[in-house]
């Protein structure tokens, strides 16, 4: 069975919790014996509609290791997709989490408030793109987040219409499974959806003829206003940098100028950084890369170190535009994941790792352009941070192969590498490990990747 030579290191200062040795270890097949009897027992009590990726059931996870129940330890690539930024188990996490629980773990805010949701928010209101006077509210999850943007949208503009992108994902309530693109698995069979959603081309410098950012930026917009006009619309929703979609970058230029459009037409301009968000892409926030400032942004996933938490942060004249008791929700801003949140942005900040965001994609980047030097099946390599991913095509075309970047994801997984794929096309293997991983460990991750592509024909 497969193993790494040398447990790795994570970043000083945090991340890695105590007791999961950060080395990959295959001791058995996966899945496992013991993985196997759970999977059993999930097809009879889970409904058939929640998919797995992987046949493994987790035991533990730390730095860059994932741990099963039957000794195993994956290299994790993928976060819980973009969850884990701060490691699966970090102490400062942990810490506040079970200070939390014995203070007490609920309330509601709506009923009797507490300091950790303020704090939260003072936070969010400094740390996100602008020095505009802001509001934030707190939900549960990006979907719902999402969908709050909306509201509050039209609640300032009182408008209806809302624009997304090709490739979009934004959740998978009614309203966000029509914001978003792709029909299977997320949208096949729920439907009818919500009304007054409207999509735009997104520039997407892979498949769009290499327009630049504000050429792609004048076509979608184009679209708008012949399709939606701009006195119908509440809000341009977009991802900085496509999740789901698979991993789009859009050209320099083009989030700007939709910014700049919305400013002169009264347009909400929406930023979802569900999975961009917290360090991920080596800058706070994916928008601080080209200077955007958005009129509301979205964050969810690596906001609270793995519980379940998320925000609309924007402008106090759009945010307090909602009638009071307008916004909120039962569980909202709850106070365990509250107090994560607030640990987990305590360790962005005390490790370094918007830094080591910067160094770990620079790694992935070096490694991945090298395939897609050797290799004609591997089409592009993209990403900021590390939030990157490789597009798996036929030789020396742009078409799109699905099936062998499911294959190549599948052998991966068997030798003891967590890797995720993405994108409309599905052909898109992305990376998103937990910025705690060690070089060393990441290293072997891509070696085994190499592996994999060199054994598929």
């Amino acid at each position: 069975m497969g193993t790494s030579g040398t447990p790795g290191a994570a970043v000083d200062g945090g991340g890695v919790g105590v007791g999961v040795e950060q080395s990959r270890r295959l001791a058995t097949a996966l899945p496992g014996p013991r993985s196997r009897e759970l999977m059993t027992r999930k097809t009879g009590a889970v409904a058939a509609g929640v998919g797995t990726t992987m046949p493994v059931f987790a035991a533990r996870a730390a730095g860059g290791i994932v741990e099963d129940v039957d000794g195993n330890r994956l290299i994790d690539l993928g976060s819980g997709i973009a969850v884990t930024t701060v490691g699966a188990s970090n102490p400062r996490v942990a810490d506040a989490v079970r200070q939390q629980v014995e203070a007490f773990t609920h309330t509601c805010f709506m009923i009797t408030p507490y300091e950790g949701y303020v704090a939260v928010a003072e936070q969010l209101n400094t740390l996100t793109p602008g020095d505009h006077a802001k509001r934030t509210a707190l939900f549960n999850s990006g979907a719902e987040a999402v969908e709050n943007a909306v509201k509050i949208a039209r609640a300032a503009t009182g408008r209806q219409a809302v624009v997304v992108f090709d490739h979009a994902y934004h959740g998978r309530t009614n309203l966000t499974m029509a914001m978003t693109a792709k029909n299977l698995p997320y949208k096949h069979g729920f439907g009818p959806f919500a009304p007054e959603v409207y999509r735009a081309p997104l520039s997407y410098p892979f498949r769009d003829g290499g327009l630049d950012g504000e050429a792609a930026a004048r076509h979608a917009l184009d679209v708008i206003d012949k399709q939606v006009g701009a006195t119908n619309l509440a809000a341009i929703v977009v991802e900085p940098i496509q999740g789901e979609g698979g991993f789009i970058v859009p050209a320099p230029g083009f989030l700007a100028a939709l910014a700049a459009w919305c400013r002169a037409h009264g347009v909400v301009f929406v930023a979802d950084e569900v999975q961009t968000g917290f360090a991920r892409t080596g800058d706070w926030f994916a928008c601080d890369h080209e200077g955007v400032v958005p009129d509301l942004i979205v964050t969810a996933k690596g906001i609270a170190g793995g519980l379940p938490l998320s925000a609309v942060t924007g402008r106090a004249e759009l945010m307090d535009a909602p009638h009071a008791g307008g916004l909120g929700g039962t569980y909202g801003g709850n106070p365990i994941a509250c107090a994560a949140a607030l640990a987990a942005i305590e360790s962005i900040e005390a490790d370094g790792l918007l830094g080591r965001a910067r160094e770990v994609g620079a790694l992935m980047k070096a490694r991945l352009g090298a395939l897609v030097e050797r290799d004609p099946r591997v089409g592009d390599v993209r990403g900021r941070g590390a939030m990157v991913a490789i597009e798996i095509v036929r030789p020396d075309t742009t078409e799109p192969d699905a099936a062998l970047a499911g294959a190549i994801a599948a052998a991966a997984r068997a030798e003891g590498v967590i890797v995720l794929t993405c994108g409309t096309y599905g052909n898109v293997l992305r990376f998103l490990p937990p910025l705690t991983i060690s070089d060393a460990l990441l290293t072997e991750g891509l070696d085994v990747l190499d592996a994999v592509f060199g054994s598929i024909a």
